[in-house]
C-alpha cells in the first residue's frame, strides 16, 4: 500500500487540464505514479516530459531501452516497472520473455549481443556503484555515437530516480482492471 495516497480523478477536477494532459501521453490511462505525483501537478507534468522524452524522443533502440529500464528496475527490486514493461513494452520492441528473464543474470546469458552488453553493463555501473570504469565507457564507445550515449545516461538517470521513488513511496503497480483503464 502507498505511503501517501493517490489523488482520485473525480475528487479533484481541478486537476482535469492536468490529468488530460497525462491521460494523453501516457495511452489514455492515469497509472499510480502520477496520481502519487498529482499532489504537486508541476512535479507531475515535468515528470511526464521526462520519462516521455527518454523513452520516446531519442536515437536509442527500442529493445536496448528496454533492456536497461527492466534491469534497473531489477538491480533496484521494484516489480512496478517490471510488471509494466514485461512483456508488454519489452515484446513490442522485439524482446523475448526469455531475454526479461535472462536480466536476472545478463552476463551468463547468449541471449544478448555485444551492444546490449555494454548497455547493460552501463546501466549496472551507473545504478550499482554510480561510478563507471573507463573499461565500462569505452565498451560504450565500441556500439554507440556520442549523442545515444548522452540519451542512454540520461535514460539510465531517469528510471533510477523512477525506481527510487517509487521503492520509497511504495507505490503498487496497477491491477490488470486499472491498467485496461
Amino acid at each position: 500500500m502507498a505511503r501517501v495516497s493517490l489523488i482520485e480523478e473525480k475528487s479533484h477536477p481541478e486537476l482535469e487540464k492536468v490529468i488530460g494532459r497525462i491521460r494523453g501521453g501516457r495511452g489514455g490511462r492515469l497509472l499510480n505514479i502520477y496520481k502519487m505525483l498529482l499532489h504537486s501537478p508541476a512535479l507531475a507534468e515535468k515528470w511526464l516530459d521526462q520519462v516521455s522524452a527518454v523513452r520516446w524522443q531519442t536515437d536509442l533502440d527500442g529493445k536496448i531501452r528496454e533492456l536497461v529500464i527492466i534491469r534497473i528496475g531489477l538491480l533496484n527490486r521494484v516489480e512496478y516497472v517490471i510488471k509494466a514493461h514485461v512483456p508488454a513494452f519489452a515484446v513490442r520492441e522485439g524482446l523475448t520473455v526469455e531475454q526479461c528473464t535472462a536480466l536476472n543474470n545478463w552476463q551468463a546469458s547468449a541471449l544478448f549481443d555485444e551492444q546490449q552488453r555494454a548497455a547493460l553493463a552501463y546501466a549496472d555501473a551507473m545504478t550499482r556503484e554510480v561510478q563507471v570504469s573507463a573499461p565500462v565507457f569505452a565498451a560504450l564507445r565500441d556500439h554507440f555515437n556520442e549523442k545515444q550515449i548522452v540519451e542512454l545516461t540520461v535514460l539510465i538517470g531517469t528510471y533510477n530516480m523512477h525506481t527510487r521513488v517509487l521503492q520509497a513511496l511504495e507505490i503498487d503497480a496497477e491491477t490488470p482492471a486499472e491498467s485496461a483503464r
